[in-house]
């Protein structure tokens, strides 16, 4: 029995990195050699879990992790059109019928190999070319739930935007804010290096909230608006949440004019009080964008062509073999921005 290396879930905040049986790929499926992995926040919420309730009846169960994953394909079951061993393909971690991958299903990308189950070309994966190093590639789930929350807010090239969180999500939502040709496009963080990465892949402005009153720079950023008692307000057309902090949606409330929208992608840590009436007097739209309901491969192409640009987000290349280094940075409030375990040719 061939056998492979598999990150998953250990003891609380603790990966185990277990031999299991290579899988064999029936008429229908494909096997895929993993090549990069990008590690999640969905990642360290189930090590912070110590797994997750998949077991019988509910019990906690290891999960296996990895659901961004880039690779080559080196078998084909005979019934599989499209695709062909050597092919470089991304996956789309909600298209596996045993559930989805990384994240409570029976398969995680953070593995020598990556079993794709009933594998269609343009569902289950689709092909990437050589030009684009696998570590970027490995950002395209991430960057779909970036596109997705862009999607969600219909941004036009005469609005004005600004997105809380400097994370892989929120710098995602920036480029393509700026590829639709989006006007102004304001980044806001508390971490410096997070903001010249901002700054880097095309922002217009960022704001340091720790350092700075938001509504305030906003205003002169994005001009002065009302609410619909008169009160000024910033300009700002767009907010989009990419934080998870109730500070964010205070902010956005606090500073919204007349007929603003607050696009929520990021998962809230905790309930947040929020200002109703506040809401009201701004006529304040809120819009939770969740996942990448049809793009997942429809981002690839642009992340072809502009990959050097997407490339940015990487703040750590940790190769396979130092993978509990990988998660323990992964852990560590403030270590790193976006980290891709690599493995080896």
């Amino acid at each position: 029995m061939a056998t492979m290396k598999s990150v998953q879930t250990g003891a609380v905040d603790a990966i185990d990195v277990v031999d299991v049986e290579r899988p064999v790929p029936g008429p229908k499926d494909a096997l895929m050699k993993i090549r990069a992995c990008g590690i999640c926040g969905t990642d360290t919420f189930f090590l912070h879990l110590g797994g997750g309730p998949f077991g019988p009846g509910g019990t906690m169960a290891p999960v296996p992790l990895g659901h961004e994953p880039a690779g080559e394909i080196v078998e084909v079951g005979a019934e599989v059109d499209g695709l062909k061993v050597g092919d470089r393909v991304v996956v789309n971690p909600q298209g596996a019928p045993s559930g989805i991958i990384g994240c409570g299903g029976k398969h995680g990308a953070m593995s020598d190999y990556l079993l794709l189950e009933d594998c269609e070309t343009g569902r289950s994966v689709t092909v990437f070319p050589d030009t684009v190093p696998f570590d970027v590639a490995a950002l395209n789930e991430p960057m779909a739930v970036a596109r997705h929350a862009v999607n969600r807010s219909e941004a036009k090239p005469g609005d004005k935007v600004v997105i809380f969180g400097a994370g892989p999500i929120g710098l995602g939502a920036a480029i393509w804010l700026k590829l639709r040709g989006v006007e102004h496009v304001v980044v806001v963080d508390v971490i410096a290096a997070r903001l010249k990465t901002a700054l880097a892949v095309g922002a217009d402005a960022v704001i340091d909230s720790a350092e700075e009153d938001v509504t305030a720079r906003l205003t002169e950023l994005h001009g002065q608006a009302a609410n619909a008692l008169g009160q000024p307000r910033a300009g700002t057309d767009i907010y989009i949440d990419a934080a998870g902090a109730a500070a964010v949606v205070n902010t956005t409330v606090d500073s919204a004019k007349w007929g603003a929208k607050l696009v929520m992608v990021a998962v809230q840590k905790k309930g947040a009080d929020i200002d109703l009436g506040g809401m009201l007097r701004s006529e304040l739209t809120l819009i939770a964008s969740q996942g990448y309901p049809t793009e997942i491969f429809e981002v690839t192409r642009e992340i072809v062509e502009h990959h050097e640009r997407f490339a940015e987000l990487i703040s750590h290349r940790v190769p396979f073999s130092e993978v509990g280094r990988a998660f323990e940075l992964a852990l560590t409030p403030g270590a790193a921005e976006k980290i891709v375990v690599t493995f080896d040719e």
